[in-house]
């Protein structure tokens, strides 16, 4: 499903008008940095980007794939966690940009940023961490109650709650695993990080979105980008999804019908995945070492 359309990025003398124009803002020195302006002054740029199901922008690092989608994020206002590298110019930029879109997306559409993968490893091993922690305490609640000099009768109403722990700790029904087992929820996911992360792909991901995967493939391994692929392809043959993404993962710039700018290239024009540079050192390392297969 295509929402996206088009998306115009500022041409050199649009930037050079910006700059021409004597505002309070323009006339200051005080800037160290008027990023994003200027990033692509010496690429040769589509006038526009023609946008399909799955647009992928790839190039090495610092070939500025990673700001045309945060462009592309602000300019739409797309829902974000993560922040980004924003300047005091950053603002104007967007305002410069156009797009066209073929129709309304989901308010669920957002990015998805390699930092948002890193946040949620953290955030379940944070709460695998409590619930460690947690069974360390109800074992010793467990040995506590189990032992002979443990008073076991119960004094009055208000001695209840306690009286019942111990009785519980204590039921011959019940073994050390059980009696923990029953009072501990099981740890959030009991999986690597890689998988940790392609769950945040899983949960974040619905019907009728567009969303924006700057990186992706960071924290998955290979076998999990393959899997993450396959979850792209689904989402766009059967949810109603458009997914523009930066990457130069090899798995993921097989996307099945993707259309790949290529970014390093002069001009930055449409390329075969097969053809792309990044591509092309895997191959070869790999044809260089088969006999170790």
């Amino acid at each position: 499903m295509i929402y996206l359309s088009t998306f115009h990025l500022p041409s050199r003398e649009e930037e050079e008008n910006f700059f021409f124009s004597r505002t309070p803002k323009n006339m200051r020195t005080c800037y160290t940095t008027k990023y994003p302006f200027g990033l692509f002054r010496h690429r040769d740029l589509p006038d526009e980007f023609e946008l399909d199901d799955i647009t992928i922008f790839c190039g090495n690092n610092g070939s500025g794939k990673s700001t045309i989608l945060n462009v592309i994020a602000e300019k739409l206002e797309l829902r974000r966690n993560s922040p980004f590298n924003r300047s005091a110019f950053f603002g104007d930029y967007v305002d410069l940009c156009d797009y066209e879109l073929d129709k309304t997306f989901s308010l669920n559409s957002s990015v998805i940023t390699s930092d948002d993968v890193f946040d949620r490893v953290l955030d379940i091993r944070r709460v695998n961490d409590g619930i460690d922690n947690k069974r360390e305490d109800l074992l010793r609640e467990w040995l506590d109650n189990n032992g002979d000099d443990v008073d076991t009768t119960l004094h009055g109403l208000d001695d209840y709650e306690r009286w019942k722990r111990i009785s519980d700790a204590r039921n011959k029904n019940k073994s050390q695993s059980s009696f923990i087992r029953s009072r501990l929820v099981r740890n959030i996911q009991e999986r690597s990080n890689g998988e940790s992360s392609l769950s945040l792909f899983v949960d974040a991901v619905l019907d009728d979105g567009l969303y924006l995967l700057d990186e992706p493939e960071n924290s998955l391994s290979p076998s999990n980008q393959l899997e993450l692929k396959y979850f792209i392809e689904d989402c766009v043959r059967n949810h109603g999804c458009q997914f523009i993404i930066s990457t130069h993962s090899p798995f993921l710039l097989s996307l099945k019908g993707a259309k790949i700018y290529d970014i390093d290239s002069e001009p930055v024009e449409i390329r075969k995945w097969t053809d792309l540079e990044c591509v092309k050192v895997y191959r070869e390392f790999f044809l260089e070492n088969e006999f170790k297969f």
